[in-house]
């Protein structure tokens, strides 16, 4: 049987240092991805262990840039979970003065979905697009807000700086981002079934780090 090794880090910086030296070291050069949207898959990658995501995510042309200058200028950003919410640091955002919202659990959403018989994370949605009017979207669970943010679009009624897409699931996660990626929106998705609100929130915090 192989020897164990555990290797001994005091600082989390450290560990995550060492992650991502792993990472660059199992994907050489020259590699799919470079620059800005290296930062962010690697970020996916060591929030999930998952090298699948390189032949996975996708980019709409300049969202990257686009997404960065909004979080630079102290973005609002709404997600449609409050774990997706908590995986934003505010070490990182508070110093560019941006703010995370998420309205799943709001009053006004809760009856708004009540009184026209829609997901509370749809309503969540039409609430933020009037009441909040945040730059950046992400959506790591719900099909149906990340539906609803297209036709939002599609109306006019919003041009968002970035919509982060990853709902995660069998029925209609797939099909949403694949309508997201048939759009002109600067999006940051991925392929399939794959996601989740860990992994569209690392997409936020990558770009963070970046932009300060």
């Amino acid at each position: 049987m192989a020897e164990i090794t555990i290797q001994n880090f005091k600082k989390p910086e450290d560990i995550e240092a060492e992650s991502f030296r792993i990472i660059d070291s199992e994907v050489p050069e020259p590699r799919l991805f470079s620059g800005a949207k290296w930062e962010i898959v690697r970020r996916m990658i060591h929030t999930t262990a998952d090298f699948e995501l390189l032949g996975l995510v996708r980019f709409q042309e300049g969202a990257v840039e686009s997404g960065i200058a909004a979080v630079k200028k102290g973005a609002t950003i709404v997600t449609d979970t409050e774990m997706a919410k908590r995986g934003m640091p505010v070490r990182r955002l508070d110093p560019l003065g941006c703010t995370v919202h998420c309205l799943i659990n709001d009053t006004r959403v809760v009856e708004r979905a009540q009184r026209e018989g829609i997901t509370r994370a749809k309503a969540a949605v039409d609430v933020a697009v009037v009441e909040v009017k945040p730059e950046i979207y992400v959506v790591g669970n719900a099909p149906t807000a990340l539906i609803r943010l297209v036709e939002h679009v599609d109306n006019g009624t919003v041009s968002p700086a970035l919509v982060v897409g990853m709902p995660v699931g069998f029925v209609n996660a797939a099909e949403s981002k694949a309508l997201l990626m048939s759009r002109n929106i600067p999006y940051i998705s991925i392929e399939g079934r794959k996601g989740g609100s860990a992994l569209a929130a690392c997409v936020i915090n990558a770009m963070a780090v970046m932009a300060l």
